[in-house]
This record gives structure tokens, sequence and C-alpha cells, in this order.
């Protein structure tokens, strides 16, 4: 198999009825450096020359190049080239690849700026907005990881397109760095025949929430995504911008936006796109569309020169190939072109063999708030977090006297999880290595661990267990679970560092931690779900919105009526008369907290 330098998978909007562009391409025969505002003009030019004359072009743009492009875009100095583009004879036969499964390499995250500090910039955004220097600005922030192995470039872009599939994915290795992008946000589609007028689509992307808990929550979620006036007159401001944008270059009055609002379900959160379209005149050039459109306002702000210049004085370092554009450019057939770019957010740069630093941020507007936005940064931070500590899913039965408990309910649990992060599920496979086990252990309690590996493999394995204790002692966690609404919380998996820190010691003769969420809201234990006795006698659990795990105990439980949902708040538990710690391996167990609530 070749060395594969370049990929492709991404959508043709202008085309929806025409299936994924998907190619793979082997060493360049040409490739283009451009460091100046000269160079990357006469690049963009080239590319276009060669895509008409038939060849693939496969590059991109750093956010950088604004003011290469328009002097009046201000930047800060720029930390790569300005653009990098290889160009193809012919893409290079497609092979199934393992790459995904194989991806098993750490990466360790910097913590980037505290919450506080973020807290502090947004006041100085929001003064800033007050005082009339722009009216809404995306603020980024680099994080940067390393690995204590040679990062496999290859097998981490699979890793990534599983963490965060569709969209307009893009791998480049350039060397000394290779670009890996996954973003679902499309930056243009465009068309220009040999003769004729051209077409171009713009999907600019704002408007976030994150995904729900439970299918009502997401339904909830997107609802108010799609009813919300902040992020409706967020979305409606970049659209403007980029038809003011399209405006400069598109034939008088084809400027059009066919679609508002639509929303985008992705892994970790709901994303509202609209779109903007336009007919251009014929000739247009690809460094004209440059020139107009870049770079895309929904990762400025705007006004877009006004809120560039606060972006350059606020963030701390230069956005690089984050924010820019990265796509194809290639020929029509018919002696014309197209030119497919994303936006390359959700989008990690290898630098070296084991360092890699990736970009987050959101819009920030006058009625934003530092806490919504910090959560929304956690959430889109999840596909890289996926990827960072590789990970199986995971199962926990009781195997009793031959009989494993509640098992058609584990392994549905674990099918919806293998769904959710897209691992091969073969439900067949499952119930077999469960049958064996319990074949293997015909009496007495065993504790049975089943996992689900990225490459669909199943994996059982039993450990004696004894029997559940008639009463525990609990303890209050030593702090909130900052991770409570994460996916590693909604899902079992072996990814279990976040509960790990707040389990009492092996030696503290303390059953186990109830957690809480930063909202101060009681969500479960380390182990399992938690269950409250009220003053007026009723038996209640948190509801799964407070971020816990949706455990098989505590659901039979609701099931058979003994509980109810409730949240309890950490000023409630004075008032609570009884507590039990629940879950599918142990059952029903009566606790008492080892002191008062913190």
């Amino acid at each position: 198999m070749p060395v594969i330098t370049a990929q492709l998978d991404m959508a043709q909007p202008l085309h929806p009825g025409c299936a994924r562009l998907q190619a793979q391409f082997g060493p360049p025969a040409q490739v283009w450096v451009a460091h100046t505002a000269d160079e990357l003009l006469s690049v963009l030019a080239q590319v276009e020359a060669a895509a008409r004359a038939g060849a693939w072009c496969l590059g991109a743009v750093a956010y950088e190049a604004a003011a290469a492009l328009e002097a009046d875009l201000p930047t800060q100095p720029a930390n790569t080239a300005l653009a990098w583009f290889a160009q193809f004879a012919a893409p290079v036969p497609q092979t199934a690849s393992a790459e995904a499964s194989a991806w098993a390499t750490p990466l360790h995250w910097n913590a980037g700026q505290t919450s506080t500090a973020f807290a502090a910039t947004l006041a100085q955004i929001h003064a800033d907005i007050a005082a009339g220097r722009y009216y809404q600005l995306n603020l980024t922030q680099t994080y940067h990881g390393t690995s204590p192995h040679t990062i496999d470039r290859h097998a981490l872009f699979a890793a990534l397109q599983q963490a965060q599939p569709g969209g307009f994915s893009i791998f480049l290795d350039m060397g000394q760095e290779a670009l890996l992008s996954v973003s679902p946000e499309l930056f243009f589609d465009w068309h220009q025949p040999a003769q004729g007028s051209g077409s171009i689509l713009t999907r600019p992307m704002k408007g976030t929430a994150a995904r729900g808990t439970t299918p009502a929550h997401d339904a909830a979620q997107a609802e108010h995504l799609r009813s919300s006036a902040k992020e409706r007159a967020e979305n409606v401001m970049i659209v403007d911008l980029l038809r003011n944008d399209l405006g400069r270059i598109a034939q008088i009055g084809s400027v059009s936006v066919p679609a508002l609002f639509e929303l985008q379900a992705l892994p970790s959160v709901w994303q509202m796109t609209s779109d903007v379209r336009a007919q251009l005149p014929q000739g247009t050039a690809l460094k004209t569309i440059f020139q107009a459109l870049f770079p895309c306002g929904s990762i400025t702000g705007a006004p877009k020169r006004s809120s560039m210049a606060a972006i350059a004085a606020l963030e701390s370092e230069a956005r690089g190939w984050y924010c820019g554009a990265a796509g194809v450019v290639r020929s029509d057939g018919a002696g014309g072109v197209r030119a497919t770019f994303n936006v390359p957010i959700r989008t990690l740069v290898v630098q070296g063999a084991s360092t890699v630093r990736c970009g987050i941020g959101s819009g920030i507007t006058a009625d934003a708030h530092a806490a919504s936005e910090w959560r929304e940064w956690a959430a889109k931070r999840a596909f890289f977090e996926r990827v960072s500590m590789p990970f199986a899913i995971l199962e926990t039965l009781a195997l009793d006297g031959g009989q494993l408990r509640h098992q058609d309910l584990h392994l549905e649990r674990m099918a919806s999880a293998a769904a959710h992060f897209a691992y091969p599920w073969d439900g067949h496979a499952a119930h077999s290595a469960l049958a064996q086990l319990a074949q293997q252990h015909p009496h007495g309690l065993w504790r049975c661990r089943l996992q689900l590996h990225a490459n669909g493999q199943v994996e059982a394995q039993a450990f004696a267990c004894p029997p559940a204790p008639a009463h525990i002692t609990l303890q209050w966690a030593s702090a909130a679970l900052a991770q409570a609404h994460s996916e590693f919380v909604r899902f079992k998996t072996t990814r279990r560092a976040h509960y790990e820190a707040l389990a009492p010691a092996a030696d503290s003769g303390i059953f186990d931690s109830v957690l809480f969420n930063e909202a101060g809201e009681i969500t479960e234990c380390t182990r399992g779900n938690i269950a409250a006795q009220l003053a007026d006698g009723r038996w209640v659990t948190p509801p799964l919105a407070c971020g816990l795990l949706p455990g098989i105990g505590r659901a039979v439980a609701l099931q058979q009526g003994r509980v109810v949902e409730a949240v309890i708040r950490l000023e409630d538990a004075p008032q609570v008369r009884a507590w039990a710690f629940i879950n599918s391996l142990r059952g029903w167990i009566p606790a008492q907290l080892s002191k008062p609530h913190p």
C-alpha cells in the first residue's frame, strides 16, 4: 500500500444527491508553500490552474493569511506558513483500514486557562460590546498536548473520524506538521464552469447546545437551541456578514438564504447552521473568493475587522491552521473547477513526532454568560478527549448461581453506548461471551466484566464476588465532579479517572463517595447510584439531567416504583431521613454518611 499523504471525506453540499467525496492520495507531484502575500496569491492561482487541467489539489490556508488577502484585517504574527497545497494526479485506491481501532496512544493536554481567567476575558469583551467596538466576537484558546510515544498520524485521524463522523474531514501530511481536521463546518462549496456563471454555497455554523442525557432531554436541548433568541441572533449576525462578503463578488441580486436556523446533530453538541448562496460572474477565480470571504465570519465575529483586531489583542497566540480553511480544488471534467473548503474547527495539528495542538472557541455576544460558554467549550473538547485516552465500553454484571442478573438490560445499555461512540457492535458475540462465563461458573456469586473494544472485540471475565454488606458508610466527595455532564459519565467505560480521583482510600473503611455537580446537585456514587428518603417518606434518586450514569439497578428501582426522580441539592441533605446505594451487582444497600454535607 502506498504512503498516504492526504485524505478526504467530505460532503458535497452543492450536489446533495451525490455520494460523499472520499479519496486518498500518495506522494504529491508538487507542493506549493506561501509565506508572503504575493506568494499566497500566486499559489492560489497555480492551484486553480492545475485543477482546471485535471489535477487534484489539496491544502490549507492559515488564519493569519487574512492580512495577506486584505491588508486591513489584523492578526497576530503567523506561527506557520500562510498556505500549503499539494498537487496529485489522481487518488490511489482506497482499502479497508483498521487504523481507528489501532489507535492506542495517550495524549496528555495542558489545562488551558482557568474559568476565572476566562470570565475576566469575557468581561472585557462585554465592555467592548457596550462601547460599540463590535457586537460579536469569536474567542478561542489553543490547547497543547503531548504523547509519550510517537504519534501515528493516520491512526489518530481515523480515531478522530470515528469520534466526529461526517462533515468535512481532511488529512494533510505536510512533513514536520500534519493537519487532522474532522470539521463539521463548511466554509464554501464552489463550482465555476469553463463558460457561464458559477455557484457558491457557504454554511456558517453559529449556535451550540450540549447533547441531552436522554432522548427526551436531547430533544429539549435541540428545541431550546432552535428557539433561543440569543443563538438565533448570533446566527443571523454571521449570516448577514456572509451575505455582505458574498455580495462583493456575486452577481447583483443573486445572494439568497435558502436555509436558516437548521440544526445539525453532532456526537457531543447540537449546532445551528444557515445556508447562504450566490451566483458568481463568469471567470471568477479562487483567489477572488478567498479575498472576499476569508476568514469565515463565523470564527471572527462582526464586524469582521474590529472583531479580528480584538482577537489579536485578547488571544495569547496565533491560530495557525485552526480557523483558516482546508479543502480540495479539482476539475469538473469539462474545463471548469470545483472546490470544497471547511473551516478547520474540531481540528488537531500534529507537530513533529509527539506534540499536538487544538483550538476551541465560541461566539461571544452581549448576553453571553461565562459559565454557559465555559460549558460549551467543554462540550466541544469532547471530540479530542475521546481519542486522548483509548477506552473500552464496560458493563459489570452479577452472575449468581449460574444466572446472569439483568443481562438484557446490560446488553441494551452497551449497544446504546456502542452506537454513541461508533464502536462496532455484535450482540451475538456479547451473548456468547457471557454464556460461556455462566457455563464456567455455575455456582456462587461472580462479578462479570464485559468489555467492548474500539475494533468491536468483546472480552468477558469473571471474578469472585463477596456477598453485599448489610449496611455501608458513604462519604461526601472532596470536590464537585467537574465532568458531571461528560459522555464518560453518561456512558460506562473503562475511562474512570474522574471517578477514581474522588473515590475513598482503599483502607478508609468507607464504601464509596457521594458525588455532586458544580451546581451543587447530588448525582451518584463512583460505583453506583444513590437514593434518598425525604421527609415526606418518598425515596428519590437524581434525574439523569444532573449528570450521572443511568445505572441498571437504578432503572429497575424506578420501574418497580421503589424510587422516583427528583433533584437533591446539597442543602437538602440535612433533611434526608435515610440513604441507599444502588447498583446491579450489589442491589440496594442501606447507607449512612460519614459526616455532614460539604
